[in-house]
């Protein structure tokens, strides 16, 4: 198996597992509304557009770099640990987890496991395996590709801050800014409201 399929093959099976387990969620009872949606949920799009359907192997004038055989393996199990980390994340959520920035049944701050290291840990892990999947693709649309995703998940992140300090306990959710970075452990950490 190459690389490639390897990463291909993780990429499917995380999506399928995670569709599926849209079911183990409970209601929502509040969401934002649609225009704020689209602001993160645009640039997510185009973003995926540009970097999934990248072959592997493209030799091309907007190949930028190729990161060779040891490379793409260590891309592969970057991507296998971004996913791990996201996975560890969604488990430890439980039934808070959406897919939507959304206020749930006896929402509360959950800052323990994953929500300890990163304010955001799902989205930590799946940086870190777009990341990797842009690199080993290495190619500009792959790149811009991440650069939108990940431009995309950084305004979700901020509208869910946002959100749940508006939703939820402003000063609890405060003093867990102060504690614990947003997306990048050891981080800077903030106070501020997205």
């Amino acid at each position: 198996m190459s690389p490639g399929i390897a990463i291909i093959g993780l990429w499917l099976l995380w999506l399928v597992s995670w569709l599926i387990a849209a079911l183990w969620s409970r209601p929502a009872e509040k969401h934002v509304d649609i225009a704020r949606m689209l602001r993160y949920r645009i640039p997510m799009l185009l973003g995926t557009l540009l970097l999934i359907p990248q072959a592997h192997g493209y030799e091309g004038a907007l190949r930028l770099w190729h990161v060779g055989w040891n490379g793409a393996w260590l891309c592969v199990v970057l991507v296998a640990a971004g996913i791990a980390f996201a996975w560890w994340a969604r488990i430890h959520l439980g039934v808070l987890w959406s897919g939507a920035v959304t206020r749930k049944t006896d929402h509360r701050i959950v800052d323990s496991g994953p929500y300890a290291i990163v304010r955001h840990p799902i989205y930590t892990g799946l940086l870190l395996s777009l990341l990797a999947t842009s690199v080993a693709k290495g190619t500009l649309l792959a790149a811009t590709g991440f650069a939108l995703l990940a431009f995309g998940i950084v305004l979700k992140a901020r509208l869910e801050e946002r959100w749940l300090s508006a939703e939820l306990d402003p000063g609890a959710y405060a003093a867990y800014r102060q504690r614990v970075p947003m997306l990048i452990p050891f981080g800077p950490r903030d106070d501020r409201q997205g």
